[in-house]
C-alpha cells in the first residue's frame, strides 16, 4: 500500500524536552499538537552514540556490535542493507534533505578519492537532494552570501555569536551573525518545502535531518534570549565533580581531560570551571534552538495540510541521541547516562488514527524505526535486522514476547577520545568501551577489559545518582543483569547469513 513518508531526525535532542522533566519549560506547540495525533514512545532509546554510529543503527536496523561503524569515521560496510536501499524495493526514491553522517565503505575506492577525506558520507540508497552536512554546508553559506552577509574565513566562525558588549568578547547567548529567517534550520526547511512542493502528486519518502540543537550552541535572535533567566532549567547534579571522580574510573578520565571543546565558541573544555551562570545561559540557548525547530516543523506540517497530503503521510519524529546538558556536570552524549541515550519517538500514522494520543511505555530502540518503515510500505525486512516493527503498537496491539529491557553500547577507544579512557583503564583499543542493559528495576553499565561496572536501581533512582555495583547487598542483581546482557548479545549476534543454509534444494532461509 503506497503512501508518503516524512522521516525527521533531530541531532542531539533528549527525550525529556518533549515528555519529561524539562517539557513544562519549553514552548513547542507544533510538536505537542503532533503528539496528540500520534503514538508517542516514552521509553525509546538510541542503541549507540555518537552521531555516525547512532545513524548507522537508525538506517541499518543493527546494533553497533553488528554494523561496527562504532565511531565517527568508521566505515559502514556496503554489505549492510539500509532503509534507503530497501525502500527502493517498494518503488521509492529515498530523498535526503540534510546528512546521514555515514562513513562510506572504502573498498573499491582509490586512496585519493575525496569521499575518503570526511566521515560525513552518504548512506547507500539515498538521493542527496539538499547537502547540509555539519562540516560542509556550502549551499547554506552560498545562500547567506547571496543575501549580503559578510562571511568569516572559517566555516566554524559562522557559529560565533556577535558580541553585544563593548569588549568584543561574545557571550553564548549573544545572537548568531545570521537572522532567524536565514538560519541553517530555516534554510533546510525552505529548501525541503521547495523540493516537495513539486512532488505532491507522487508517493515520496523524505528523510529530513536537522543539525540543531547540536553544538556549537548559538542561536539567532530572538531564540538566543527567549529562555534566559529561568532558574528551573538548571541541571541535575547529585554529586560534585570530585564526588563523580570517586565513583568510577570513567569519570576520572572524563573530568581530568578538557572535554566538549566545541560546546560553544571559544570554550576551552574545562567543565570544572564553568559557572552556574554560564550553564544556565547555555541551557537556555539549547531551549531556544528547540523552539526554533518547532516553528519550522510546524511549517512542514502546515505544508502537508495545505497540499492535501497530511492524511496520506506517515510522520516519524526522533533524534539520533540525547544531550547531557550539564547533568552530572557533563555535556554532550559520550557517557553512559540516560540523558545521552533516551530520545523522543513520535509516529503519526494516518491509517491508524484510532490510536492517536496514545503513549507507549514499552522499551523501544532506535533499531526499531527501519523495520517499522518497511512494515508500513509492505516490504519484508532483511534477515539481519536486529530491530522489530512498531506497527502493532501503532495499531493498538501489544506484541507477544516484546523486549523487557533496552540495550546500548559505546566505543571509547582511539584518538577520537584522546586515549584518555585507554590510559585510565589500562585497556587495549578493542577493550575500551561499555555496554548498557536497563530493565524496569536496574541499569547495568558493563565496561570491557576488567574495568568495574556501574549499577543503578533505576526504578527508584531515575537520575542515576547512586552506584550500587560495589554494594554486597546487590551482588545477586549485578550477576543477574550481567547474565542478561550476555544472553542479549549472544541472541542478537549478526545473523544475516547464519539464518541461511545451502542445501541440495538450493538456498533456504530460516
Amino acid at each position: 500500500m503506497p503512501g508518503k513518508i516524512l522521516y525527521i531526525i533531530i541531532d542531539q535532542l533528549r527525550a525529556d524536552c518533549l515528555n519529561g522533566a524539562m517539557a513544562a519549560s519549553l514552548d513547542m506547540p507544533n510538536l505537542r499538537n503532533l503528539m496528540e495525533e500520534s503514538v508517542t514512545f516514552n521509553r525509546h532509546y538510541s542503541v549507540t552514540t555518537p552521531c555516525g554510529p547512532s545513524r548507522a543503527s537508525l538506517f541499518t536496523g543493527l546494533y553497533a556490535m553488528n554494523h561496527r561503524s562504532v565511531q565517527n569515521g568508521n566505515p559502514l560496510s556496503s554489505g549492510h542493507p539500509t532503509i534507503a536501499t530497501q525502500m527502493r524495493h517498494a518503488g521509492y526514491d529515498p530523498l535526503l534533505f540534510g546528512y546521514t553522517d555515514t562513513s562510506i565503505d572504502p573498498q573499491g575506492l582509490h586512496p585519493n578519492d575525496p569521499a575518503l577525506r570526511s566521515y560525513e558520507g552518504l548512506a547507500q540508497g539515498f538521493s542527496e537532494i539538499i547537502r547540509m552536512r555539519f562540516d560542509d554546508s556550502s549551499s547554506w553559506l552560498g545562500d547567506l552570501k547571496a543575501k549580503g552577509y559578510q562571511l568569516p574565513k572559517s566555516y566554524w566562525e559562522t557559529y560565533k555569536p556577535v558580541a553585544s558588549k563593548g569588549n568584543g568578547i561574545p557571550s553564548p547567548s549573544d545572537p548568531a551573525l545570521y537572522s532567524s529567517e536565514d538560519s541553517d534550520t530555516a534554510f533546510l526547511t525552505n529548501q525541503t518545502l521547495r523540493e516537495l512542493s513539486v512532488r505532491t502528486h507522487l508517493d515520496w519518502f523524505s528523510t529530513l535531518t536537522y543539525i540543531r540543537p547540536h553544538p556549537p550552541l548559538v542561536a539567532p535572535a530572538p531564540y538566543n534570549k527567549m529562555y534566559q533567566g529561568q532558574r528551573a532549567i538548571m541541571p541535575v547534579r547529585p554529586k560534585s565533580i570530585a564526588g563523580m571522580k570517586a565513583i568510577h574510573p570513567f569519570y576520572e578520565a572524563f573530568f581530568n581531560t578538557p572535554s566538549q571543546h566545541g560546546l560553544f565558541w571559544g570554550f576551552d573544555g574545562q567543565l570544572d570551571q564553568m559557572s552556574d551562570e554560564t550553564i544556565a545561559e547555555l541551557r537556555a540557548v539549547y531551549y531556544g534552538l528547540i523552539t526554533e525547530l518547532d516553528l519550522h516543523i510546524g511549517r512542514l506540517l502546515q505544508f502537508l495540510h495545505d497540499s492535501d497530503q497530511y492524511e496520506d503521510t506517515l510522520i516519524i519524529f526522533t533524534a539520533d541521541h540525547g544531550e547531557t546538558l550539564g547533568d552530572h556536570h557533563m555535556w554532550g552524549k559520550n557517557n553512559p547516562h540516560n540523558t545521552s541515550f533516551h530520545v523522543p519517538l513520535i509516529i503519526r500514522d494516518p491509517r491508524n488514527q484510532q490510536t492517536a494520543g496514545t503513549q507507549i511505555d514499552a522499551f523501544t530502540e532506535s533499531i526499531d524505526v527501519a523495520p517499522t518503515l518497511l512494515d508500513w510500505v509492505g516490504v519484508e525486512q532483511p534477515l539481519g535486522f536486529n530491530g522489530h516493527s512498531l506497527m502493532p503498537f501503532i495499531e493498538g496491539k501489544h506484541p507477544d514476547n516484546w523486549r523487557d529491557h533496552m540495550f546500548a553500547e559505546m566505543d571509547m577507544s582511539g584518538e577520537f577520545y584522546d586515549l584518555r579512557y585507554q590510559q585510565q583503564f589500562g585497556t587495549t583499543p578493542r577493550q575500551t568501551g561499555f555496554a548498557i542493559l536497563q530493565d524496569n528495576q536496574f541499569k547495568l553499565v558493563h565496561f570491557n577489559g576488567g574495568v568495574k561496572p556501574l549499577l543503578y536501581k533505576i526504578g527508584e533512582d531515575p537520575d542515576e545518582a547512586n552506584n550500587i555495583a560495589d554494594d554486597p547487598g546487590f551482588a545477586a542483581q549485578l550477576l543477574t543483569m550481567t547474565q542478561k546482557m550476555l544472553d542479549h548479545r549472544m541472541t542478537h549476534a549478526h545473523h544475516a547469513l547464519s539464518r541461511m543454509s545451502l542445501t541440495a534444494d538450493g538456498l533456504v532461509s530460516r
